[in-house]
Parts: structure tokens; sequence; C-alpha cells
């Protein structure tokens, strides 16, 4: 069994995969602008870094679920596209690549899924409640299970027995985790996110995403990424299992914490937020289908 020092290592040679220092550090910048503020030429360089994310885009662009007319070129593509899924795509394909097709010990298309409908929920429950960053919101949602694919790589045997133990237990992740390897996908998560210079208040919803209370940066926004995860794996936005979970979310530490900060918490109609995930899932599907093909993961 491997130790969080041990899998540092396997860290650091993240930076030899061209595209995630060229591309992943500054579209993380760029990703908490709101869109008017997003330099669209900036965006351009960025997908045309790579020919095979460039090669993502216009074919996401061409699906039916754009494709209205043919779309040659990197510019086209995101203006068909708009801004924001551009940047889903481009960072989805980046972290991508930290695991070869062989190492996933988990389904990389539920990953993704997963990973885009938070980052949404996130955004829309932002708005709703009137959190100050809702694009931090979206980008922190993205990343927060950073640390799978930290475990993933550096662990692959054990990270499968985590996901087939939390699957026929009906347990979190992160329960397993602990029990199967000794540290979790928040602690191995915190210190790729450090490495890469992640913001504080990011690193700290990777980290504390699961334990609100102890984070010592943005508690609003951790609190928010928490019920936005919770939400969707309520919704069959999960991790491909179903969890035994008793949820109470008025009664739930993230809840209570974010009431604090955010008082229009308390007047948001949840039913209309969950018919919004739900409407949500036809997009998030197509768009991570269009870009991760299922047939280049391992299924739990």
């Amino acid at each position: 069994m491997k130790t969080l020092d041990q899998i540092r290592p396997s860290i650091t040679t993240l930076d030899a995969i061209p595209a995630i220092p060229a591309i992943v550090q500054p579209l993380a910048s760029i990703l908490q602008l709101p869109v008017e503020q997003v330099n669209v030429e900036q965006v351009v360089q960025l997908v045309s870094y790579d020919s095979s994310i460039a090669a993502q885009c216009l074919r996401m662009a061409n699906s039916p679920l754009f494709g209205r007319r043919k779309t040659e070129t990197v510019r086209s593509a995101i203006l068909t596209l708009g801004l924001k899924r551009v940047q889903a795509i481009l960072l989805g394909c980046c972290l991508n690549r930290i695991v070869p097709a062989d190492k996933w010990a988990f389904n990389a298309t539920t990953f993704w899924r997963h990973s885009l409908g938070c980052a949404l929920i996130s955004r829309k429950l932002a708005t709703l409640i009137g959190y100050a960053e809702p694009e931090k919101a979206y980008l922190s949602g993205l990343l927060h299970d950073l640390g799978m694919l930290v475990n993933t790589l550096a662990c692959t045997d054990e990270y499968r027995k985590c996901f087939v133990a939390a699957r026929d237990e009906r347990v979190s992740v992160e329960s397993a985790e602990l029990k199967e390897l000794g540290f979790t996908h928040c602690q191995s998560g915190k210190i790729l996110a450090e490495h890469w210079k992640f913001s504080a208040d990011v690193v700290a919803v990777i980290e504390f995403h699961h334990h609100v209370a102890e984070t010592p940066s943005d508690p609003a926004l951790v609190a928010l990424i928490h019920l936005s995860d919770l939400l969707c794996r309520l919704r069959d936005l999960g991790y491909g299992y179903y969890e035994a979970m008793a949820v109470d979310l008025a009664r739930d530490e993230a809840w209570l914490s974010l009431l604090e900060h955010c008082p229009q918490l308390a007047t948001l109609d949840l039913a209309r937020l969950t018919l919004d995930i739900d409407g949500a899932m036809g997009e998030i599907i197509a768009l991570v289908d269009a870009v991760f093909r299922p047939d280049s993961s391992a299924s739990i």
C-alpha cells in the first residue's frame, strides 16, 4: 500500500505532458472570469496549441447537438459551442491525459459526467443564492475530484478495489479510500492543485469538499460545492452505483454554513433546482460522450 509521500513523484511527472502546464494553468485563471471578460483570442490560442484538442472541439461543434452548418476552424467552433463549453472541453481533455487508457480504475465517462454536472449545478446554485463568484464555483465544481485522477494513476490496482468496495458496500468513494488506501482523493488532489499553483480557494474546495467545517478558506464556496456534489450523486450523476445515503439537506452542515454566508439560500426552490439538474442531464451526457469516448476506460 502506497502512502501520500510515495505518490508525490507521480504528481511531478505530470509536467512532462506538454498540454498540462501550457493549458491547464492559464485556463484555470480564465475559467474564473465572467464570460464578458474572457479574451476569445486567448481561448483560440489555447485550443490551437494542441491539434488533438482542436480536433475534439471541431468534432463536437459538428455533432448533431450543434451541427447546423459545417464548422471548419477553431474560431468558428468556439463561436458555435460557446466559451464555457469550449473551456470545459479544454480542461477535460488535458486532465484526461493524466491517466493512460489502461490505467483508469473506474469509468472515465461517468467521472466526467459527474464533474461537469457538479460544475454546472455549482454555477446555477451560486447564481440563485447570490454567491459573488459563480464562475469560480463552476471551476471548483469541475475540479473538486481532481485527486481521483491522481489516485488512479499512482495506485491503479488498489484504487480499482476502492471502487469495487464502494459499489458492493454502497458507501462513498471517500470511505472506501480510507479503508483501502489510508488516504483520500481530497488529500492527493490538494497536492496536485498546489503543485499547479491553483488559487487557495480552489485548493480548499478540493481538500475539504467532504469536510466543510474544516476549511480555512472561503467556507461558502466549499459548502456550495459540497451541496452540488451531493445533489448530483442523489440525481444519478454520481459514480455509477447506488450510495445508501440518508440526506436531510436542511440539517446538513454545508447547508447551514452556506445559509450563514448566503441568506438567499433560505428561499431556494429546491424542487426547481432538482428539475434544472434533470434538465441539464441531456447536455452533460452529450458533451461528455462527444469528447471522451466511453470505450477508453475501465468500468467498475
